[in-house]
């Protein structure tokens, strides 16, 4: 079995593993791994000291084939405090995902610092999460999952980790392991029942939003899903780590039958 998510081909192109896997089709990847690969990218695109990143946003064109690809980063608007960056994935000739990112310059903001988001119960108050067992595919194998009581479904707080770097021979810089993971927010408390003759609920995006770096590798997910009535949902999160909450993550949401 291979010990990372994906091997660097160099040049800018890459290899996902079976870890990378994703749950609604086998020949696809997740959405959460490549989202933290991206994000390694984009921390690797032009870097500089006493910048972080503040806002990720990834805009999913269409299937994210498993397999090899390409990663093509660049700064859109270059800037001495504020920076946007962009990164591509394209695999077979089309593009699967374009992500942009703010950077922004710190500074010493210690006096005013506030956070309103409540802090979820840690990993040590939470215990076997069996609902996430519904989900197939290689990503969802590699999580270690742990839920706070009082989960059902629309609403839960979920911790979640995994043993894998995002590279083969590269150890993984905690906010990308993190932003890994984030994308199965969108399964730890369906709504509905993945697969059968369910429904389906995949997301067109993926939005985060950090006020500060995240550390660690356990991932608080305090979720709510809304299904609107016209096919469009909503799955919103409060992502936290054992320091407490450090951003927000929405995902908008197809809803169809399957």
């Amino acid at each position: 079995m291979p010990d990372s998510f994906y091997r660097d081909l160099g040049g800018g192109r890459f290899e996902s593993t079976i870890h990378a896997q994703g749950a609604w089709n086998p020949e696809e990847q997740h959405m959460a791994p490549i989202s933290g690969l991206l994000t390694q990218c984009l921390l690797d695109c032009q870097p500089r000291d006493g910048m972080q990143l503040g806002r990720l946003s990834f805009d999913i064109l269409g299937m994210i084939p498993g397999g090899e690809f390409e990663v093509s980063t660049a700064v859109v608007r270059p800037g001495r405090t504020i920076e946007l960056l962009e990164a591509r994935m394209e695999a077979g000739g089309r593009t699967a995902i374009v992500a942009k990112a703010w950077r922004l310059a710190t500074q010493d903001t210690a006096a005013v610092a506030a956070v309103e988001d409540p802090r979820m119960p840690g990993p040590e108050a939470a215990g076997p999460h069996e609902g996430m067992t519904a989900w197939p595919g290689g990503f969802i194998r590699s999580l270690e999952v742990r839920v706070v009581p009082g989960h059902r479904p629309g609403r839960g707080q979920v911790w979640i980790r995994n043993p894998y770097p995002m590279v083969e021979g590269r150890t993984s810089a905690d906010v990308v392991r993190l932003v890994g993971m984030m994308d199965a927010a969108n399964g730890i408390a369906s709504r509905v029942a993945p697969g059968g003759d369910s429904w389906m609920f995949p997301n067109v995006d993926l939005q985060i939003h950090l006020h500060r770096p995240p550390t660690g590798e356990w991932l608080g997910l305090d979720t709510r899903v809304t299904f609107g009535a016209n096919g469009v949902g909503l799955t919103s999160s409060v992502a936290h780590d054992l320091d407490g909450p450090f951003g927000r993550i929405e995902q908008i949401l197809t809803v169809r039958k399957l």
